[in-house]
């Protein structure tokens, strides 16, 4: 048994069997099982390493983080005795057998080397070296030992200077030794079980802080004097009367229920019951299925959570208003309000804190009301997504206003490369802002942020690190995602490094070695602040001592002075060393890790007002000081020194909500340092994932150590308060939508061509059709219950496979007079031509391609496969949706058919005065009754096209019905012909528009659906647009669609007359 590289708080336990495993002291739970390469009979912790005794005589070396077997050293023939190690050395001692007298204790103590890995001389002890241990503090000391009683103390790295005891033993001999962790006290023990220690009587002492053991104090108790008789009756006996939980109390992970209250009869068939005998009978109500098992047993208010809301679809099919925001967050205000914010246990833990969970219909996540959690103008992000659980640290960069405008400013840049975070944030954070208060998902993010191979090794995957606790997790990958944003920034950037100078500071590394005084300095400048907080120091007991302040701690923490072992130059061998920061500079965002890991650091953060909303620092010739409070404010009236106030912009917590219950982050915010208009109040947010909801600030700052409890903080300077820069939408770099990717691009005038640079430039208000194409991910994950209902555990995921973007009309989408930015005779020519058709190459395993729907071939998204690499248009993710993103805050309004989900997928928000849905815009409630229509239906009877059939007609459509038209029909699904379909429906509804009949032509559109049940018959069928004559099917210009269309490229698409009154 030995600890690991994480402390004494998790152990190592391996033995002669074929596995081992990693331990939890703490929580008293097996974490992980090992395989062993061998049966191992010691373990002890050096290092980096643990280092293994096998039965045969050999030490393993294994890595002291994925305990993977580095080196086997042969150290004795027999088998090994004793053995210890520390950060340079390890020494063993063992037997060996000899001819004629068996086995024998090694006249020599084998020493190896965990630096080099390579064997050191070994130390000559010539009456067998049986005990072994190596000095804490002298790391280059060892004490070996006989079972004799002899003990010699001897240098390793230097065998002559050598120190012989001899221990008295009578009748006995050695059975073991052992060392204080200081090195003052030697403890030996012989075969008659006695125990002796060994050291200085002046300064005995076991450890460096160590206290004496307290004893409960000795009462005498006065034992009653019962006068017992056989008739006496136990009731006059009395209990003792006690206010703590009994020892024989029983805790509630190891409590059941067995067995169950019967089900309720229901009082109707109760009183059709005809009595009989014993009983009575009647008929079977056939309420429930044959031996069907009822649960009867209902949980207590007080242990319930939040109860979620009813389905979307639910509260329509209800009756419910659509737009009663108030009535529908009655429910989760009441029970917020109700829930005791002063004094919570670790099992009452507010409402507002506890885990929220998404419940998922069979119309999936679409169908889940976000708006019950949240009514703020500020959205919040859904977890159904791997490695959600870094959503509240995103929530925190984001409304810290530097961080902010440099990711804007960095995604608004020319920047292309797939793994760049810092793009990624800049999109989360402009999606989030566009919200204001829908929910959104920072799905792109994380599949990037998931994607890099450190973030595995580095163990910030849930996947790959479920047993690990989530504030380590949290806080390295704070750590991980400031450097990586640091690095992004850098690469794109020509002018000095902006986040550098936003997040570092800047400081000097003093290397100072205690032999003989050498200094080296080194640049020690960082992007993060861990807390570190001093050892509780023992105090008498009627002294009470105020701990440290915050700014005492974070002092410290930035000036930390450590004291190791390395290499000195000048002593050319390994020495003390002390190192010390000077501080140069301190970053206008100070991003810290609380690294609360001890008790102690959790009855700080336990105290009352103990963390500040403000902080004033100092710097001075390289020192650091910290103020707050009233010393904060003594320094501003005096004005002596340079003082920065820094304002604290937000926490991210860790919420224990019970014993069975997994933990989860949070983020409480104070979002007026990021609001565009300036206050001087703080308003703090709660941000549990998509629940979000203002709280005081006494309720943000407040931690208890039994459920709540800080994981980073991020303090910014105050003078940068409200200053937020959206100059980055007048510096986009939009070469992007002119570039051509390939040689052999075509550049068909009737089927593809890219802008052209200045005469299309995208102007606010220009219309473009819009269509996507999605294949499957993950399949969906169903719960089926015994009673045959499936309930939806985890919805299919979808990912971005096709997205085509067409060139609109000449007009805008708000005026039709409005000119486009081109010229006349072009736009005739161009309109409806697409100007962006990308593949999206998909580097996840793909379950479905979901052709039937989407139009894709298996090989369409691979680049050894596909048959549009070579003309660039297979394209990585990060390319197509930028394309977009420039398109969206260039103002282009996207005219498309059911777009909400096409961009609930794509993970793009876009504000609805920029989306014209040919959906709403033929959707009449009165008339359809809730049904919306579908692009084919609309297209078949408005505009005499048939779109997305699964083979192509070659047949006479007109041989069965004289109504029909002569309509060319498209196979399959094809993005491009649907974005033009949507635009030719658009153009339909403004003619409508211009001629006052948008009502008439609803009217024509849901009569003529009902007739037809809403779907395109097979052959034949009456078309709204073709009422006067069949020849107006013939009459307009012919269309070709795209490359692409799946069998069907070279039918054309013939646009007809304007809808008549009928």
């Amino acid at each position: 048994m030995t600890q690991t590289l994480k402390g004494p708080s998790e152990i190592l336990l391996a033995g002669c069997q074929s596995t081992m495993f990693r331990v939890n002291v703490d929580k008293g739970e097996i974490i992980e099982t090992l395989t062993a390469e061998n049966h191992y009979t010691l373990l002890k912790h050096g290092g980096q390493y643990v280092c293994a005794a096998t039965i045969d005589g050999s030490v393993q070396i294994l890595d002291g983080k994925s305990f993977i077997v580095l080196k086997t050293w042969k150290a004795h023939l027999g088998w090994i005795n004793d053995m210890d190690a520390n950060a340079l050395f390890l020494v063993t001692c063992g037997w060996s057998p000899r001819q004629q007298l068996g086995h024998m204790l090694d006249p020599l103590a084998k020493v190896f080397d965990l630096k080099t890995l390579m064997p050191l001389p070994p130390v000559a002890f010539h009456v067998g070296a049986a005990f072994i241990r190596m000095h804490p503090r002298m790391l280059t000391t060892a004490i070996i030992a006989s079972q004799s009683g002899q003990l010699q103390i001897v240098d390793v790295m230097n065998m002559s200077m050598v120190n012989v005891r001899h221990l008295n033993l009578v009748d006995s001999f050695l059975m073991g030794l052992e060392i204080s962790p200081i090195g003052s006290v030697l403890a030996l023990a012989d075969s008659l079980c006695c125990l002796q220690l060994w050291g200085n009587p002046s300064s005995l002492s076991f450890t460096d802080y160590g206290q004496a053991t307290e004893f409960a104090d000795e009462v005498d108790y006065m034992t009653p004097t019962l006068e017992w008789e056989s008739n006496k009756p136990l009731s006059t006996i009395g209990m003792p009367y006690y206010r703590e939980i009994l020892l024989s109390a029983w805790p509630s992970y190891m409590t059941f229920e067995v067995g169950a209250p019967p089900a309720k009869m229901d009082p109707a068939m109760l009183a059709a019951l005809t009595k009989a005998g014993l009983g009575a009978y009647g008929p079977n109500p056939r309420a429930r299925r044959r031996n069907q098992v009822e649960e009867t047993r209902i949980a207590s208010p007080e242990t319930e959570g939040l109860q979620g809301p009813k389905f979307l679809s639910e509260q329509a099919k209800d009756g419910e208003e659509e737009f009663d925001h108030a009535r529908r967050m009655s429910a989760i205000l009441d029970a917020m309000d109700a829930s005791n914010l002063e004094g919570n246990l670790k099992i009452d833990v507010p409402v507002m804190y506890r885990n929220v969970e998404i419940k998922y219909s069979r119309f999936g996540v679409d169908d889940f009301d976000f708006e019950y959690y949240n009514k703020t103008r500020f959205s919040g992000l859904e977890t159904h997504i791997a490695n959600s659980y870094a959503n509240p640290l995103l929530q925190l960069l984001r409304f810290t206003p530097w961080l902010r405008n440099l990711a804007l400013h960095h995604t608004a840049s020319a920047c292309l490369f797939e793994t760049c975070l810092l793009c990624e944030m800049g999109f989360l954070f402009d999606m989030l802002e566009k919200a204001e208060g829908q929910n959104c998902q920072a799905t792109n993010f994380l599949k990037t942020f998931s994607s890099l191979s450190h973030t595995a090794s580095l163990g910030l995957l849930e996947e790959s690190s479920s047993a690990r606790p989530l504030t380590l997790m949290i806080q390295a990958a704070n750590r991980f995602l400031l450097d990586k944003v640091a690095t992004d920034f850098r690469q794109t950037s020509i002018q000095a490094p902006r986040m550098d100078q936003v997040l570092t500071t800047v400081a000097v590394n003093t290397i100072r070695c205690a032999h003989c005084a050498n200094e080296t300095m080194r640049p020690g400048g960082s992007y993060l602040h861990d807390l570190v907080y001093p050892p509780r120091t023992p105090t008498k007991p009627h002294l009470r001592v105020n701990g440290p302040s915050f700014s005492q701690i974070l002092k410290g923490s930035v000036e930390r002075q450590d004291q190791t072992r390395g290499w000195c130059d000048r002593c050319k061998r390994y020495q003390h060393l002390g190192a010390r920061k000077t501080i140069q500079a301190v970053p206008p965002v100070l991003m810290i890790n609380a690294a609360v890991h001890s008790s102690e650091a959790k009855r700080l953060w336990a105290k009352a007002d103990w963390l500040p909303e403000e902080i004033g620092i100092i710097v001075d010739q390289g020192q650091f000081f910290c103020y707050e409070g009233q010393d904060l404010q003594v320094h501003l009236k005096r004005g002596v020194f340079k003082i920065a106030v820094y304002e604290l912009v937000g926490v991210v917590a860790d919420i224990n909500s019970g014993e069975n219950q997994k933990s989860h982050l949070v983020s409480m915010i104070n979002i007026s340092p990021s609001l565009r208009e300036k206050t001087t109040e703080n308003r703090w947010h709660l941000f549990n994932d998509f629940l979000v909801r203002q709280i005081p600030v006494d309720e943000a700052l407040r931690f208890d150590p039994l459920w709540k409890v800080p994981s980073i903080l991020t303090y910014q300077i105050k003078s940068a308060r409200h200053a937020i820069d959206d100059t980055w939408k007048q510096t986009l770099d939009t070469s992007l939508l002119y570039r051509k990717w390939s040689m052999q691009q075509t550049e068909d005038p009737l089927h593809f061509r890219p802008l052209s640079f200045p005469l299309e430039r995208p102007q606010p208000e220009t219309a473009v059709g819009i269509d996507a194409e999605f294949v499957a991910l993950q399949q969906e994950e169903l719960e089926i219950k015994a009673d045959g209902s499936r309930s939806i555990l985890r919805p299919s995921r979808l990912g971005l496979a096709r997205v085509s973007v067409l060139r609109g009309d000449s007009s805008s989408a708000k005026d039709d007079t409005a000119p486009y930015n081109q010229p006349q005779e072009a736009t005739q020519q161009e309109t409806h031509v697409p100007f962006i058709d990308d593949y999206i190459h998909i580097s996840e395993p793909i379950t479905d391609y979901l052709t039937a729907f989407s139009g894709i071939y298996p090989g369409d998204l691979s680049p050894a496969t596909s048959p549009y690499m070579s003309t660039g248009r297979l394209v990585s993710l990060k390319t197509a949706y930028k394309k977009l993103w420039l398109l969206l805050n260039l103002g282009c309004v996207f005219v498309g058919h059911g777009l909400p989900k096409d961009f609930r997928t794509i993970n793009i928000r876009v504000p609805r005065e920029q989306v014209i849905d040919t959906v709403d815009l033929f959707y009449d409630r009165r008339r359809g009754g809730g049904r919306k229509l579908s692009l084919r239906f609309l297209s078949w009877l408005l505009l005499g096209v048939r779109v997305q059939e699964e083979e192509p007609f070659t047949g006479d459509e007109n041989s069965n019905t004289a109504d029909a038209s002569k309509s060319e029909r498209i196979a399959g699904h094809d993005s491009i012909v649907d974005a033009k379909m949507a635009l030719l429906l658009w153009a339909k509804w403004k003619e409508a528009e211009r001629a006052n009949r948008t009502e008439k032509l609803l009217e024509e559109v849901y009569r003529k659906g009902r007739e037809h049940g809403f779907k395109v018959p097979p052959r034949g069928g009456y078309t709204l647009g073709h009422s006067k004559s069949r020849s107006d099917a013939a009459s307009g210009s012919e269309r070709g669609s795209a490359p692409g269309t799946p069998a069907g490229r070279a039918a054309g698409l013939v646009p007809t007359k304007a809808i008549t009154e009928g």
